[in-house]
C-alpha cells in the first residue's frame, strides 16, 4: 500500500477544509446551485434520484484493512449500512446527508482516503489489473506507475477543466486485465530490446458512442511516459469540443481528425516538452516504490495442494476452480471474494461484511485488498495451506459464491433505482437473471461468460464489452432492454481458433441482435441465447464468445426472435451505440 507523504496528507486535509466552507456557504444560501455544482463534483458528490451520492476514490483499487473498516464505519454512521463498489474500482455511498459530507471526508482523510477527482471534467481514478503486483506474467508493477500518474494528475491545473471526464487504465502484464482498449488512454507495458516501455492506445470509451481505442504509439520509453501523456492531453485540451457534451470526449476528437492527424499533433506537442520537468527518472520511480508497504513473503512455503484434504467437498472445489488464482510466489494464491450473490445488487457489501473482510485480510494475508472493475474484492496474498479455512469463513458471510467468470458474476450499474440519468432499472433485472440461473451445475456447464448490464447509454455497467450486454432504453416512457452479443473487454483470453483481429488490443464492441424487449422477457432471452450456444458449440471448451466469433450473431438472433415464449416487441428506433 502507498503510504502518504506529509505533502499528500496536508493536501487532502486542506481540501476537506475547503469543501467544508463551500458546503456551509451553499447551505446558508450564499453560494448558488450552479456555483456549488462544480465544487461538489470535484469532491465526488452527485445528486441522485433519492439522495446525494458520494463516490470515494480507491486509487488503482488498492485498500488496506484500516481503510475498509473506516468505510464500514461511514456506512453505519452516515449511510444505510452498506456501500457499492463501482466499475472504476471506487466505492459509492448512496444515502449521505449533504451537511454530513465534509465530516465524512474528514474521517476519510484520517486513513489516507479522499473523494478528489472522482467526478467532474478531470482525470478520474486511474485503474489497473486487480492482480497488480502479484501476477506471474507482469512486466512492470503497474501500482507504481498508477501512483506516478496519480501524483502527476491530481489537482493539476492544466487538467482541472478538460472538455469532458477522462479515464486512464494501466496494464503491467502480458495479458490485459485492465480493459485498456476502452479507455481515453490505455497503457500496456511492453519489454523490447531497447528496454521497458508502454504501448499507448487513445480514444477508447463506451457510453453513447462506443469505440475501441487506437494504437498511436507502439513504444514509449518509461521515462517519457508522463511527457507523452501530457502531450495527448494538450491536444485534447486545445481541440476537444466544449460546445456539445455528447461530442466532447477524446474518442470523438480522434475519430473526427483521424488517428494519424491526432498522432502527428501529439508528437508536435511532445517535441516541445519531452525533455522537460515531467521526464521520469529512476530515482523518482524508486522513491515511489519505497513509499509502498510491500508484503514480506515466506519463501520457504511449498506449493501446498489445498484440495488433497478436501476432495469430497464439492462446494469448496468449485470455489477453488473459479475464485482462486495463481500467484507469482510459490505457496500463495490470490482469492476473489464474490459480491455477486443472488438477491443482492452486484457490487454491494454490508458494513459487517467489510469489517469481517478487513479481519480476514490480516489473518490470511498482509492486510491488503483489491477492488476489481468487475465489482468484486480480492485478497491478493493468501497462503495456499489456508485456503480451506478462508473459504469456510467466507461461506458463513455469504461471500463464497463460486461464480467468477461465469454468467451470474454480473457487472451492473445501480440503474433507475438510484441514478437520475437511468432510463431503466438494472438491479431487478440482474436479480431475475441470477434467479433464472440458480443451478450451479448448469452455470459451470455454461462456462466462461461475461454478462454486463447498464441502465442507460452512459454505460456505467460496461454492457458494450460484455459477451452478452443488456442496455436499458426508454420506449414511450416505458422500460425496455436492448441486447448485444460479442463484446469483450480485451483479447487477454481469446482462443487461438478465433478469426477476430486483436491488433487493437483485443477489446470489441458487442452488436445489437434486434429490437428491444420488456423487462419480464429478459431472463427468457438470456436462456435462449445460452441454449443456442450449447447447441452450437464444438466442445465443452468452446466458450460463448468463441461461438459468436465463429458463427456471428445470426443464429442467436434467429433463435431469440422465433422463440414461441417471447412476444415479438414492436419495432422502434434503436439507441445510438449499436454496431
Amino acid at each position: 500500500m502507498y503510504i502518504y507523504s506529509e505533502v499528500d496528507q496536508r493536501l487532502v486535509e486542506q481540501r476537506v477544509a475547503q469543501f467544508k466552507d463551500q458546503t456551509q456557504r451553499f447551505l446558508n444560501g450564499s453560494l448558488s446551485d450552479d456555483d456549488f455544482r462544480v465544487l461538489r463534483l470535484q469532491n465526488g458528490l452527485y445528486i441522485q434520484r433519492h439522495a446525494p451520492m458520494l463516490r470515494v476514490a480507491i486509487p488503482y483499487g488498492m485498500l488496506v484493512s484500516e481503510q475498509l473498516r473506516t468505510l464500514a464505519y461511514i456506512a453505519r454512521r452516515w449511510d444505510k449500512g452498506y456501500g457499492h463498489f463501482s466499475t472504476r474500482q471506487n466505492i459509492q455511498f448512496n444515502w449521505p446527508v449533504l451537511k454530513d459530507v465534509p465530516e465524512i471526508l474528514a474521517k476519510l482523510a484520517t486513513v489516507q482516503m479522499h473523494a478528489i477527482q472522482t467526478s467532474g471534467n478531470c482525470i478520474r481514478n486511474t485503474t489497473t489489473d486487480h492482480f497488480a503486483g502479484v501476477a506471474s506474467d507482469e512486466i512492470v508493477n503497474p501500482l507504481i506507475w498508477c501512483e506516478i500518474i496519480r501524483q502527476w494528475s491530481m489537482l493539476h491545473p492544466e487538467f482541472a477543466f478538460l472538455p469532458r471526464k477522462f479515464k486512464i487504465a494501466v496494464s503491467g502484464a502480458v495479458k490485459d486485465r485492465a480493459a485498456v482498449g476502452v479507455h481515453d488512454i490505455g497503457l500496456q507495458a511492453v519489454r523490447e530490446s531497447k528496454g521497458v516501455g508502454f504501448k499507448i492506445w487513445v480514444g477508447g470509451g463506451l457510453g453513447r458512442t462506443p469505440i475501441v481505442g487506437k494504437l498511436i504509439n507502439p513504444f514509449v520509453p518509461w521515462s517519457d511516459l508522463l511527457t507523452y501523456l501530457q502531450a495527448i492531453l494538450r491536444v485534447y485540451n486545445l481541440h476537444g469540443r466544449r460546445d456539445n457534451k455528447y461530442k466532447a470526449r477524446i474518442k470523438i476528437l480522434v475519430k473526427d481528425i483521424t488517428p494519424e492527424v491526432f498522432t502527428q499533433q501529439v508528437n508536435q506537442q511532445w517535441d516541445l516538452i519531452k525533455n522537460g520537468p515531467d521526464k521520469v527518472t529512476l530515482e523518482q520511480v524508486q522513491e515511489i516504490s519505497n513509499r509502498f508497504s510491500w508484503p514480506q513473503y515466506d519463501c520457504s512455503l511449498s506449493d501446498y495442494d489445498s484440495i488433497k484434504n478436501c476432495k469430497e467437498n464439492q462446494k469448496f472445489n468449485r470455489w477453488l476452480r473459479t475464485n482462486v488464482h495463481s500467484h507469482k510466489v510459490q505457496g500463495y494464491a490470490s482469492v476473489t471474494v464474490s459480491l455477486k450473490v443472488s438477491g443482492v445488487p452486484p457490487g454491494d457489501i454490508t458494513a459487517d461484511q467489510m469489517d469481517a473482510l478487513a479481519d480476514m485480510s490480516e489473518k490470511y494475508g498482509f492486510g491488503e485488498l483489491r477492488v476489481s472493475h468487475e465489482q468484486n474484492l480480492i485478497l491478493a496474498d493468501v497462503e495456499k495451506r489456508n485456503l480451506y479455512l478462508l473459504w469456510q469463513e467466507l461461506d458463513l458471510l455469504n461471500l463464497a459464491t463460486p461464480n467468477i467468470g461465469l454468467i451470474t458474476n454480473i457487472i451492473s450499474c445501480p440503474g433507475g433505482d438510484y441514478c437520475s440519468l437511468a432510463n431503466a432499472v438494472s438491479i431487478p433485472v440482474a436479480a431475475a437473471i441470477q434467479q433464472r440461473f440458480d443451478d450451479l451445475d448448469f452455470v459451470h456447464e455454461i462456462g466462461e461468460l461475461d454478462l454486463n448490464l447498464s441502465g442507460c447509454v452512459n454505460a456505467c455497467g460496461h454492457h458494450h464489452i460484455g459477451h452478452i450486454g443488456i442496455l436499458g432504453v426508454d420506449k414511450a416512457g416505458e422500460e425496455w432492454y436492448q441486447i448485444t452479443i460479442g463484446g469483450r473487454q480485451s483479447g487477454a483470453n481469446q482462443k487461438n481458433n478465433s478469426n477476430k483481429d486483436f491488433s487493437s488490443g483485443g477489446a470489441a464492441i458487442g452488436r445489437v441482435i434486434g429490437p428491444s424487449f420488456a423487462r419480464d422477457q429478459i431472463p427468457q432471452v438470456i436462456s435462449v441465447l445460452i441454449k443456442t450456444y450449447i447447441r452450437l458449440r464444438d466442445s465443452d471448451e468452446e466458450r460463448f464468445i468463441d461461438v459468436v466469433d465463429r458463427l456471428g450473431i445470426e443464429p442467436f438472433k434467429s433463435d431469440v426472435y422465433s422463440d414461441p415464449t417471447l412476444t415479438q416487441p414492436i419495432k422502434h428506433k434503436e439507441v445510438i451505440g449499436g454496431q
